[in-house]
């Protein structure tokens, strides 16, 4: 006669086979948060199902955590720099994020003075001089790989960036700028003012840059345009 396993056998087997798959998934589980942490780039998203352009939000409950807040703030001016400074030779994505619009990345993100400076910059009137495509001038931002960004002592708000500035314009893009640039930048928060939908979306915790100058002296890394005319 065949052998018939007995159910408390049956149910034995399969126990150790959930136990042994468990553990499995478990393992993986722990390797992946292990990979994970240190979670140092805190996101921020606002997500909505319905359109709310006309509306206007406020944050109730704003983060007090120092270490969050500052590290929020470094990852913010790094993008900062990087959108306020990039060129690509597609005008219609630099006329989209440099419009002085709530939807403009530079416009949310700082004061009417400071983006007043930077709408009034040699490379910002050339975006939006040209008419005849390509536009031949590309720029790249390079941040050092170690403390890019540093918090003025004795201060709160207002940080150092150090960055790597390199163009390249022409019709084959053979003449070459490049420049290394030390910012210092100050923010003020707005988060607890009314936005708009579209302002909270480009800047949800509403940080803004309120003071945005080289640490030398030196002229707005955007205000390079002698150089094309010489």
């Amino acid at each position: 006669m065949q052998e018939r396993i007995e159910p408390p056998i049956l149910i034995s087997r399969l126990m150790t086979f959930v136990m042994a798959t468990s553990l499995v998934v478990l393992l993986v589980l722990v390797f992946t948060l292990d990979k994970m942490f240190p979670l140092n780039r805190p996101q921020v998203f606002v997500l909505s199902t319905q359109s709310l352009e006309d509306k206007q939000l406020t944050l109730t409950e704003f983060p007090t955590d120092d270490a969050f807040l500052e590290q929020y703030n470094k990852q913010f001016i790094l993008n900062y720099v990087r959108e306020r400074n990039e060129i690509t030779s597609d005008l219609g994505i630099m006329r989209a994020k440099w419009a002085n619009s709530p939807s403009g990345s530079i416009k949310a993100r700082s004061t009417d003075a400071v983006f007043g400076e930077f709408a009034d910059s040699d490379m910002v009137n050339a975006v939006y001089q040209v008419s005849d495509e390509p536009f031949n001038i590309t720029c790249t931002v390079d941040f050092p790989l170690n403390y890019p960004v540093v918090l003025q002592t004795g201060t709160t708000d207002t940080y150092t960036v150090s960055f790597s500035y390199r163009c390249s314009y022409g019709p084959m893009g053979e003449q070459q700028y490049e420049r290394p640039v030390k910012l210092r930048i100050k923010l003020e928060s707005t988060a607890k003012s009314a936005m708009r939908w579209v302002e909270r979306m480009e800047n949800p915790l509403g940080v803004r840059v309120s003071s945005y100058e080289t640490t030398d002296g030196t002229q707005d890394p955007l205000n390079w345009g002698q150089h094309i005319e010489e």
